[in-house]
């Protein structure tokens, strides 16, 4: 681990504790001022806003120049060759975060030429801190993660997400309801931050989805590698969307077993 390295990590971690302590605290006021995004379930609350414009006022305090792609406000641009950009996700789960349903997440993460070198998932109902950097690690609260030792499919606890579109997601069901009887079981919770963090700490054995935006996946993804799951990421399978992160022990029975149920195209 290099100082550049450490110094990102610490950066994510500290902009994403104080932007996790401000969603905490907006969220009686945030839920009166709920507006939609794709579609009427695609909630955005002030929340996400107050929080992506905190994160990105902190990050060009303690990284300026730095450009930062995040959901509410997009961005990005501006990232040469070899620099650093920031992938934020102000709440991932805002449904959630909506219904005090409390497994909602900020995320942070600093890609390098498009790839997550440092990342922090930071839980705010439970202060949960996930955290990785390339190359040294993936660690909760400090302590180290792995993956689960998972061998079988049909014993496997796998999660996935719906799109928000009913048409995409009546076809999502369709092959999930396929892929049901090849495994021990099916979660979803609404959070890919969490739920591949989830698959890092082995509470998970695997998790697929579709549809995902980058700052969904660029601190959760990197935790869920440097546990030592086998990660793609959209692009990287069949079909233009779909992101699966699993235990190595099962992953090409699941690869597999989604293209048999239709899961990569939709």
């Amino acid at each position: 681990m290099g100082d550049v390295e450490r110094d990102l990590l610490g950066v994510a971690e500290t902009v994403a504790r104080e932007a996790a302590e401000l969603a905490r605290s907006y969220r009686d006021e945030a839920i009166r001022q709920v507006d939609t995004k794709s579609s009427e379930t695609d909630p955005v609350t002030a929340a996400d806003r107050a929080t992506e414009r905190l994160i990105r006022t902190r990050l060009a305090e303690l990284r300026p120049g730095e450009p930062v792609l995040g959901e509410e406000e997009g961005g990005g641009g501006g990232a040469g060759a070899g620099t650093v950009r920031w992938v934020v996700d102000p709440i991932d789960g805002t449904v959630n975060y909506l219904y005090g349903y409390p497994w909602y997440a900020v995320s942070v993460a600093a890609q390098v030429d498009g790839v997550s070198v440092a990342g922090v998932v930071l839980e705010p109902a439970s202060g949960r801190c996930w955290a990785a950097e390339r190359g040294a690690g993936a660690t909760l609260d400090g302590v180290p993660l792995r993956v689960s030792a998972a061998e079988r499919l049909d014993l496997a606890l796998v999660g996935t997400g719906f799109a928000y579109r009913p048409d995409r997601r009546r076809r999502q069901a369709a092959g999930v309801a396929e892929l049901m009887g090849r495994l021990r079981d099916i979660r979803r919770s609404g959070s890919a931050a969490l739920d591949l963090c989830a698959v890092a700490a082995g509470w998970l054995d695997g998790y697929f989805e579709h549809g995902l935006s980058r700052w969904d996946w660029a601190a959760g993804a990197l935790i869920a590698e440097e546990a030592g799951a086998l990660v793609r990421l959209p692009g990287e399978l069949r079909g233009p969307d779909l992101l699966l992160a699993a235990t190595p022990g099962i992953a090409e029975e699941l690869t597999a077993a989604l293209d048999e149920a239709g899961l990569f195209d939709l």
